[in-house]
């Protein structure tokens, strides 16, 4: 997979973590994720059209999204509740945002749109094209685990 493809998924997710709520990050391996099974406990799902197709999701861990939201908020978040599925999604369109952004400036005509969150261990993560590998990429950050997924069509 293409690293230029790749990157703006992590430069943008990164930087909106960094300037809304100063979450620091610490890359671990990436790997092929080999199954639809959630590597996380919320996720905000992206879908990409265009010159590109493909999805991508963003991942977060119960204890890494109550303290993302938290900071961000600037009151304790206790539970997945409405206001963090907003906060996801809301955080997945600035990702979406950036990254559209980012691609055109390579050339490539592209709408990246946030279409949902997922949560919960038995929610699977399926990708556009299921015969596409998918590249996870996760982090360790101040607050937890992060996780961005991104699955471009053959």
């Amino acid at each position: 997979m293409d690293a230029a493809l790749v990157n703006p998924f992590v430069e943008g997710t990164l930087h909106i973590l960094d300037t809304t709520a100063a979450v620091k990050v610490q890359p671990d391996p990436p790997f092929l994720k080999t199954d639809t099974s959630p590597l996380a406990d919320i996720s905000g799902m992206l879908e990409i059209t265009g010159d590109l197709a493909g999805s991508a999701a963003i991942s977060f861990t119960e204890l890494s999204i109550l303290g993302i939201v938290s900071a961000m908020f600037g009151e304790e978040m206790t539970q997945i509740d409405e206001d963090i599925f907003d906060a996801v999604g809301e955080i997945s369109n600035m990702v979406a945002g950036h990254v559209t952004t980012k691609l055109a400036e390579q050339g490539k005509k592209v709408k990246v749109k946030f279409v949902r969150v997922c949560t919960g261990p038995d929610q699977p993560i399926v990708h556009t094209d299921s015969g596409s590998p998918v590249l996870a990429l996760p982090f360790k950050t101040t607050m937890g685990k992060v996780v961005i997924e991104v699955c471009y069509s053959s």
